[in-house]
């Protein structure tokens, strides 16, 4: 609320015949305004839209009955990453498993960009295998590689247990514990 305070000694000339003129002072209650202030900070804060989450599409193949009607990939577009322990990444080229290669995150997407020039993409399939030991943070981020790359065919799917004691025979010479 506004005062208005009629104090004051009028400060001008002082004599005879000379009127006092009455100086006025005025104060402003701040007290309403940081109210409305807050009121108006509380309606904006809870009529704001939140961020909303956002996900990957994920095209999953249909469910066959009989296996000769299944997607069959061809040998020399098949690509298969397996994720080990300490963020080492395994890869093959075809459907050979002894012939496993060694690569880090940071140089996968160099292979898959190559894989990917030098294949039909029609032809081109990325199988993915985490094994046992594959952190969560390193299927994520092999995923955002697929999305990066304009990977349009991959496929998550279960390591076999013998390339699975390629990848322990691969770590244990490697001295990766």
């Amino acid at each position: 609320m506004a005062n208005i305070d009629a104090g004051g000694d009028g400060g001008g000339k002082k004599g005879p015949g000379v009127k006092k003129a009455k100086k006025l002072s005025t104060t402003v209650d701040m007290t309403p305004m940081v109210d409305l202030g807050f009121l108006l900070i509380t309606f904006f804060i809870f009529t704001t839209t939140m961020a909303q989450p956002t996900a990957m599409n994920l095209y999953m193949p249909k469910d066959v009955d009989k296996p000769e009607d299944q997607n069959k990939v061809k040998e020399s577009g098949a690509f298969t990453i397996m994720l080990g322990k300490q963020d080492v990444v395994y890869y093959y080229e075809g459907l050979d498993p002894t012939q496993i290669k060694t690569a880090t995150f940071k140089t996968i997407r160099d292979e898959i960009i190559r894989k990917r020039q030098n294949t039909n993409p029609e032809d081109l399939v990325v199988i993915i295998k985490p094994t046992i030991d594959a952190t969560y943070k390193n299927t994520v981020d092999i995923l955002d590689e697929m999305t990066i790359n304009g990977i349009k065919r991959y496929a998550m799917v279960d390591i076999s247990p013998q390339e699975y004691q390629l990848i322990t025979i691969t770590e244990s010479a490697a001295g990766i514990k």
